[in-house]
């Protein structure tokens, strides 16, 4: 993977194809590699003539770990997607880009769109609906599970969901700790009535974690809803019916 610095912080990205460029943001305890590539989401994008740039944000994949709570908000690895985009060169003759972001990666491409409006064409936030502002919880009980000397120790379900989840990844699990010890900026609903791009909001029919897509997707002026059928928060990612939704949006786009 190729890194860059980030307001002196290392972060990898890795390019795929030669098509036109999309930025891909994994969800948390994820990467690049695990989000996008090992679910067939580079493929699919490549063949539909996109070139998918894939990011592994800050404690995650390949990018510097940190130890600090108050270098994790979404808003601040917001910044770290704008200043690749730049990095790239992509905010020149060719942009603004889609961006596509899954679960904790919707979050911060959604500040990406608050914050950078001018760098963004249109935008996916997979696997987080209205939870994006309602909130998720639990976050204690995932810290306390990834902190826990191994999975027998964790008794909380949805904190062993994520241990399981964190060693499966090899993540660095002090880190991710770390980034959900964060504090989280709430993002209101005027805040999303100022997205003007177009914008999908695709989640599992049985996603507790993320919510009704179509309340979502109400509160956006550009919001389109895609339910994805029988899937939940863990097993939506791959989806064949998401692939598709997300290659139709896209090819609605203005060239």
């Amino acid at each position: 993977m190729e890194t860059f610095d980030s307001d002196g912080v290392r972060i990898a990205f890795s390019r795929h194809g030669t098509g036109r460029p999309i930025v891909l943001v994994h969800g948390f305890a994820s990467s690049g590699r695990v989000n996008w590539r090992d679910t067939g989401w580079v493929d699919t994008l490549c063949e539909a003539g996109w070139g998918p740039i894939c990011i592994d944000n800050r404690g995650h994949g390949e990018s510097e770990k940190l130890y600090d709570p108050a270098l994790y908000p979404a808003r601040v690895m917001a910044g770290d997607v704008a200043r690749l985009i730049v990095h790239l060169g992509l905010d020149g003759e060719n942009g603004p880009v889609p961006v596509m972001g899954y679960s904790m990666g919707a979050r911060i491409c959604a500040y990406l769109c608050m914050d950078h409006p001018e760098l963004v064409r249109a935008a996916i936030f997979g696997g987080l609906g209205i939870n994006m502002i309602r909130g998720i919880g639990g976050s204690e009980a995932i810290v306390q599970a990834l902190l826990a000397p191994d999975l027998d120790h964790v008794r909380d379900r949805t904190g062993r969901q994520f241990r399981i989840f964190a060693e499966h990844t090899q993540s660095d699990l002090k880190a991710l700790a770390t980034c959900m010890q964060s504090s989280r900026d709430p993002i209101r609903a005027e805040d999303l009535s100022g997205i003007r791009v177009p914008v999908l909001v695709a989640v599992g029919e049985r996603d507790e974690v993320g919510g009704s897509a179509e309340e979502l997707a109400a509160l956006l002026p550009g919001g389109q809803a895609l339910v994805i059928p029988g899937r939940d928060h863990m097993r939506a990612t791959a989806d064949k019916m998401f692939k598709r939704g997300v290659i139709e949006f896209l090819s609605q786009l203005p060239t």
